[in-house]
């Protein structure tokens, strides 16, 4: 089926790192959000990384202006009709996108594929909310999305091959890496990263290395382009919690039992970059 209408629920950073993504791969874009205040940012953010391609000569200003004009909003899920694909990208909460899959089934036409951009809830739970579990597929993103090359494809148990190879031809057409992942907790990128990060929280709280010290051996040793504890800061403290208590409920393997100075720094509020306060302090003026 030949995409035209490409559809994002939710307008956060990585909603609208999607919707970029899709337009400037030509599609036209419906984001979606349920409050005007994070559509009216989206755009504002989206209309300022393309004018950094244009600065950096990546792209002439016509495509930019161009590709903005290929994303509309809408604050009602009913406007999702003619979606032709839609990728859901609200916060990592089962009950908030299991309810949305539901709306999604009954609004959408049934051949539309519906796609999650979870980083650690079952597609298979999610599949099973709606009346087309084969037609229902993760694809992982990472942030930031206009740069990153990698998405992960997940299937759950009951995901078509059609769905798949649709989705990895879609990922492709964006320019990006597909990379075939089953549905288990974390999928391949977190059940990796999260136990490094939760790690190194735990050699902080224990006092084995300071903050700098603990992201400068991973950086300058292992070749990272960043420390672990700053990529926590980065991706979000709360969001880093949330997946490793995805693991540590989907395994039921004490390994992943998230570390008590990241919960008590997520019940402070200090939740990274986007806080001003996380593992680092960042200045929010």
């Amino acid at each position: 089926m030949a995409l035209t209408t490409f559809t994002v629920i939710g307008a956060g950073t990585m909603g609208h790192g999607i919707a970029q993504t899709a337009a400037a791969a030509g599609l036209r874009v419906k984001l979606v959000d349920v409050q005007a205040t994070p559509l009216e940012r989206a755009m504002a953010a989206i209309g300022k990384s393309l004018a950094k391609f244009v600065e950096k000569g990546v792209i002439t200003d016509e495509t930019r202006a161009q590709t903005l004009g290929r994303i509309t909003t809408t604050s009602s899920l009913d406007e999702c009709a003619d979606a032709d694909f839609v990728v859901e990208a609200v916060f990592e909460d089962f009950a908030t996108k299991q309810e949305i899959f539901r709306r999604l089934d009954a609004r959408c036409r049934p051949e539309v594929i519906l796609a999650s951009n979870t980083s650690s809830i079952s597609i298979t739970r999610l599949a099973a909310t709606t009346r087309r579990p084969d037609r229902v597929i993760g694809m992982h993103f990472m942030n930031p999305v206009p740069l990153m090359k990698l998405v992960e494809i997940i299937r759950g148990i009951a995901t078509s091959d059609a769905t798949y190879a649709e989705t990895r031809c879609l990922a492709e057409q964006f320019g990006k890496v597909p990379v075939e992942v089953n549905d288990y907790p974390g999928f391949i990128s977190n059940r990796v990263l999260m136990p490094m990060i939760n790690e190194a929280a735990f050699a902080l709280m224990e006092g084995v290395a300071s903050r700098e010290a603990i992201d400068t051996v991973m950086k300058l040793g292992m070749n990272h382009p960043m420390g672990p504890l700053t990529l926590a800061d980065f991706i979000g403290l709360d969001v880093c919690l949330n997946i490793l208590d995805v693991l540590h409920e989907g395994f039921r393997d004490p390994k992943y039992r998230p570390c008590p100075l990241l919960r008590k720094m997520v019940d402070a509020g200090w939740l990274g970059r986007k806080s001003g306060r996380g593992f680092y302090e960042y200045d929010q003026s």
